[in-house]
């Protein structure tokens, strides 16, 4: 019997979050293609470097589909940072902000197999970002997370708490770069409805 199509957001424990819950987890190092931006995500910057990596890795799929081993391409994500994290939090001044977008790949997936799909990609006459486009590992370690319900530009009090309140108390601090994993199809879901799984590693106080 063939193998089960792996599914990231059934089968990883990080994909897990409730709204209200913020959760403590320990993420394992995970592969991801990687593309590096800066600024509003709501301007053509962002929107080209969606349309460069999915591409991508959907080649990768398939790639992998054809020698045995099928996945669910894994929902969009993204590393969000500023120089002033209130530029992200409170203030949402989107035109400091620096991002990573991030398309999880399964651990069997080789830089080979990146390549020949980035190489693919680009033979089509799809060059976007390819030259940008990275295969790294991200290694987060510990981490709280929660799931956020609403528009993006409502997350801002469950980041107050999640910062000010959750992490303090169980004798943690922030470290690494803020990560949201995009559960929603926002072209088809209305905002209200928006599902996005809200991360911050954390280290010991």
């Amino acid at each position: 019997m063939a193998d089960a199509k792996f599914d990231a957001r059934t089968m990883l424990d990080g994909y897990r979050a409730r709204t209200g819950e913020f959760r403590i987890l320990d993420v394992p190092p995970q592969q991801y293609l990687m593309l590096d931006g800066h600024g509003d995500p709501n301007t053509e910057p962002y929107r080209d470097a969606i349309a460069t990596i999915y591409p991508v890795a959907y080649k990768l799929k398939f790639a992998s589909k054809a020698l045995g081993r099928d996945y669910v391409v894994p929902p969009l994500e993204a590393l969000w940072s500023a120089p002033d994290m209130a530029a992200f939090t409170s203030q949402r001044d989107k035109s400091q902000w620096d991002w990573t977008l991030l398309s999880h790949v399964p651990d069997w997936i080789t830089r080979a197999q990146v390549d020949a799909a980035i190489a693919t990609v680009a033979a089509g006459g799809r060059a976007g970002r390819l030259d940008d486009v990275r295969f790294e590992t991200l290694a987060e370690g510990r981490c709280v997370q929660t799931l956020h319900l609403g528009p993006f530009d409502e997350e801002g009090p469950t980041l107050a708490r999640m910062h000010d309140e959750v992490i303090p108390a169980a004798g943690l601090r922030m470290s690494g770069r803020h990560h949201e994993i995009y559960l929603s199809d926002t072209r088809r879901v209305d905002p209200a409805r928006f599902r996005t799984i809200l991360r911050q590693p954390v280290d010991a106080a």
